[in-house]
């Protein structure tokens, strides 16, 4: 697990789940541990094992290859893991 700050102070924990052969969902865990505040984004790879889809790519090694920069980016086009909306009903 990696941390990372964000604008305005929050310290979150970030994870990296479901990888697959080209892309893997970046995790952002609130501090408070509470899910319903926690975030993710896709992170999408461009490394060469990306166009090879019998291969996997390693969570670890993702998470190591993101920067403060990459994460910065990622957070910013995060969205919520839960939303509190109604779900929609056809009347």
């Amino acid at each position: 697990m990696k941390s990372f700050r964000s604008n305005d102070g929050t310290g979150w924990t970030v994870s990296v789940q479901l990888p697959s052969h080209s892309s893997a969902i970046v995790l952002f865990g609130h501090p408070t541990g509470n899910s319903r505040f926690d975030r993710y984004a896709i992170h999408n790879s461009h490394a060469p094992q990306a166009n090879d889809p019998r291969s996997r790519l390693d969570g670890e090694s993702v998470l190591s290859a993101l920067n403060d920069r990459e994460l910065a980016r990622l957070f910013r086009r995060s969205v919520p893991v839960e939303t509190t909306r109604e779900p929609y009903v056809v009347s």
